[in-house]
């Protein structure tokens, strides 16, 4: 089933040196957009992080070193990847816990403004999750009937990303063929801040989803303890945390 689109849709993996999110940097990025009406577009690059390659990561992805002394380093690609991605909702296997706050961090480094919340995210290891409890290879070989070559080469795995949710489409009559309805099927808790720590309760309120504060209203929390806005910002937090953080401080001023 061919997806339903109102606007384009940017699937998209990483290939990074770590899975930390506040520290971890990109080594290569693919993604594949996807305009109404079926026109795909490809960008695809190594990127060079300007920090080692582990080689754990590498053990992972098989890039090292020397594969990216010469590609460019992500403030050289910036404006045209946020270009490239301009009006796309996002896509990609486990994009909303990982792929797209990293990306939101590398955008808040080099400072370059790029709105993440304007768009609607969709991630098909969601929707496997929910209904299958697998992982992308075998996502691939139960939805599509094909084994997955290349597994952990962002190309491969974008492309399977793609098939996969347009196969799950197929499969499951209860998915609506509706971009909003895919996201919202693929959202973690009214996440706030990608990162989780920041939520939204049952009635739409900031809260705090980790440690002593824990399910209390972020604005009550900086009101009662203003220590702890600073203790956040100058903490090992993701850098969208810190931003989302601010913007809900400022906001507070309002109120009185």
């Amino acid at each position: 089933m061919e997806l339903n689109l109102r606007r384009s849709i940017a699937f998209l993996d990483l290939e990074t040196t770590g899975i930390n999110v506040s520290s971890d940097r990109i080594v290569e990025i693919s993604i594949l957009k996807v305009s109404p009406g079926g026109k795909e577009e490809w960008m695809s690059t190594r990127i060079n992080p300007e920090m080692p390659i582990p080689p754990k990561a590498t053990a992972i992805h098989g890039i090292r070193d020397e594969d990216v002394a010469d590609a460019p380093a992500f403030k050289e690609i910036a404006r045209n990847l946020k270009a490239f991605l301009e009006g796309c909702d996002l896509a990609g296997y486990n994009a909303i816990k990982f792929d797209i706050p990293v990306l939101a961090e590398e955008f808040l480094r080099v400072n370059v403004d790029f709105d993440i919340r304007k768009r609607k995210y969709i991630d098909p290891q969601v929707i496997f999750y929910k209904k299958e409890q697998r992982t992308l290879a075998a996502a691939y070989q139960f939805y599509c009937n094909r084994n997955l070559e290349n597994a952990h080469s962002s190309r491969a795995d974008v492309s399977a990303t793609f098939e996969v949710l347009k196969a799950q489409l197929d499969k499951y009559k209860d998915l609506e063929n509706n971009v909003d309805r895919l996201a919202d099927f693929s959202s973690f808790n009214n996440i706030v801040d990608f990162a989780g720590r920041i939520i939204l309760d049952e009635n739409g309120v900031e809260i705090f989803n980790f440690g002593k504060h824990k399910g209390k209203s972020v604005i009550a929390v900086l009101k009662e303890e203003p220590s702890y806005y600073s203790w956040m910002m100058n903490g090992d937090f993701p850098l969208y945390t810190k931003k989302i953080l601010s913007e809900i401080k400022l906001r507070s001023f309002g109120k009185g």
